[in-house]
C-alpha cells in the first residue's frame, strides 16, 4: 500500500502527501544546486529523518521508563560531499532539559540512539555523529 503520494510541481519543487494524515511537505533544491531552496531539500529531509528517528526511539525509550524528555531540541547539521555529491555527515546534537537526570537513565537513552531505523538504513558510510547534552 502507499504510502506518500509525491507530485513534481516543476522549478526542482516537490509536493509530498502523506495518505495516513494528509499532512504535506513541499521540497525544493537547494540553492546550491540550481534550486530556490524556499523549502526543504531531499538531503534536507534525510538528516531531519535521522535526527527525529533517533528522537523517536529514545522518546519510546523514556515513556517505557518513566523518564521525561519533553521540551528536549535537536541541533541537526548535515555535511554534503562531492564526486559524487552526497550527505557525508549528519551530526544530531541533543539538547536535553534541565531534570537532574541519573547516570542510568543517561546511559539508557543513549544506548538506544543508534538503534532506530533511520540511522540503521542509511549507507554505512554515512557519518553519524551523535552529540548528547545534559
Amino acid at each position: 500500500m502507499t504510502t506518500i503520494k509525491t507530485k513534481y510541481l516543476g522549478d526542482l519543487r516537490t509536493k509530498n502527501t502523506h495518505l495516513q494524515s494528509g499532512a504535506k511537505i513541499i521540497t525544493d533544491a537547494p540553492t546550491d544546486n540550481r534550486g530556490k531552496g524556499e523549502a526543504f531539500s531531499p538531503t534536507d529531509m534525510l538528516a531531519t529523518a535521522l535526527g527525529n528517528c533517533i528522537m523517536t526511539i529514545m522518546g519510546i525509550t523514556a515513556m517505557d521508563n518513566g523518564i521525561d524528555i519533553t521540551g528536549t531540541e535537536l541541533d541537526i547539521t548535515k555535511i554534503m560531499a562531492n564526486d559524487p555529491r552526497r550527505v557525508a555527515e549528519v551530526i544530531v546534537e541533543f539538547h536535553f532539559p534541565k531534570n537532574n537526570y541519573t547516570k542510568a537513565e543517561k546511559q539508557l537513552l543513549e544506548s538506544v540512539a543508534g538503534t532506530s531505523p533511520v540511522p540503521l538504513s542509511v549507507h554505512p558510510d554515512l557519518k553519524q555523529t551523535i552529540i548528547f547534552n545534559w
